[in-house]
């Protein structure tokens, strides 16, 4: 399998989506990537975690917006707080919004 991804030359481009993960067990949380475009997309992303999987989040289209934006993470906090979950932002435009049971440790790991 390994082979076939990354076995070929430079030039072939392999479209990931297309390579079939026979054999493999069906996971028990995934983690997604999504953009939040406007208000009303909290719903569909907030079932998402609802569902158990880990979302992250680019509200960037929203930036423009303090108003909105602010709903939207305002939003945001209440449902995680609802199922026990968390959210944390990784920078200005991104969070990762977690689903029930999965914190996020805010401390960042440094080398020695």
């Amino acid at each position: 399998m390994i082979k076939m991804i990354f076995g070929k030359k430079k030039e072939e481009y392999i479209d990931l989506e297309e390579v079939e993960m026979e054999g493999l067990p069906e996971a028990q949380m995934y983690v997604k990537a999504a953009e939040l475009q406007k208000y009303d997309d909290v719903k569909e992303f907030a079932q998402y975690v609802y569902e158990g999987n880990l979302l992250i989040l680019d509200v960037s289209p929203l930036a423009v917006d303090d108003i909105e934006l602010e709903r939207a993470t305002n939003e945001l906090r209440r449902i995680v707080k609802d199922i026990n979950g968390d959210i944390a932002g990784l920078d200005r435009n991104h969070f990762i919004v977690t689903p029930t049971g999965i914190k996020i440790d805010r401390r960042k790991m440094r080398k020695f």
